[in-house]
């Protein structure tokens, strides 16, 4: 049975969508059977992140109510050999499906892959519920500053209410100098305020900008430095235990980090 990874934050703005394309990405270019799910109805842009957007005839809404099978909602991504994509509607608010419904699309792809990474809203509201019951694990993307902490924050208490123990942190767009400046948040106070476990620090990167204006991907990029992290964040995923990327040499910001893996809601 595969993994289902609900990709999730508490505010628009956290660059989640950019996160699930080049995560799944990264999990594909190790050898997993990967499918990158796109669940934020009437908002798509995981599509566009992956390059796929002309590409496109069903969507995982004409799936989850029978009108078409999985199969024909999925479409193959020719750059990475194990990697699947699945848009959702980009006309309708709303999918038409019983929890009978949903709990049957979602077993299919867990017998189907290895890991399925799901972009959800952001908040929770509209694709956030038609996932959340039958997610094995969670991410969560945000920025160091307090209002998408905050707002994570509450994300992470639905979460955790539905059942959901492993539920890791991705803190995207980090600017040393900022922290340093004490206009970003440093890790040691982004982890107090979540209190879930560090997946990843991914820095803010001119070549992750120029990668997505291309339709291309950081991880495919070797100029990237927010591609690396990418790569490490799939990684830890599968399990390994690799240190967090040091994008800074002036601050502490990442000096505990290496030994932060088992952090949970009571650091």
């Amino acid at each position: 049975m595969g993994k289902i990874v609900m990709v999730a934050s508490g505010k628009g703005g956290t660059g989640k969508t950019t996160a699930t394309a080049n995560i799944g990405a990264a999990l594909a270019l190790r050898g997993h059977l990967t499918a990158v799910i796109d669940m934020d109805i009437g908002l798509r842009n995981l599509d566009v992140a992956l390059g796929l957007e002309s590409n496109i005839v069903y969507d995982v809404a004409e799936a989850i109510e029978g009108t078409c099978s999985l199969d024909d909602v999925l479409i193959k991504d020719t750059r990475f050999e194990n990697l699947y994509f699945a848009a959702s509607p980009q006309t309708r608010s709303s999918i038409d499906a019983n929890e009978e419904r949903l709990r049957e699309f979602w077993d299919n792809v867990r017998n189907r892959f290895e890991y399925c990474i799901v972009d959800a809203p952001a908040g929770i509201s509209g694709g956030f519920s038609y996932v959340i019951d039958s997610a094995d694990c969670a991410v969560i993307v945000t920025l160091p500053e307090t209002a998408s902490l905050r707002d994570g924050d509450r994300v992470i208490s639905i979460m955790e209410q539905k059942g959901i123990e492993d539920i890791r942190m991705v803190i995207n767009r980090v600017r040393p100098s900022m922290i340093e400046r004490g206009i970003m948040m440093d890790a040691d106070r982004c982890m107090d305020m979540l209190g879930v476990k560090m997946l990843g620090i991914v820095p803010d990167d001119e070549e992750l900008i120029i990668s997505n204006l291309r339709a291309e991907l950081a991880i495919s990029n070797p100029n990237s430095a927010a591609g690396r992290a990418f790569l490490n964040i799939a990684a830890r995923l599968c399990g390994e235990e690799i240190p967090i990327m040091d994008i800074s040499d002036k601050m502490g910001f990442f000096k505990r980090l290496g030994f932060l893996f088992g952090g949970g809601r009571n650091l």
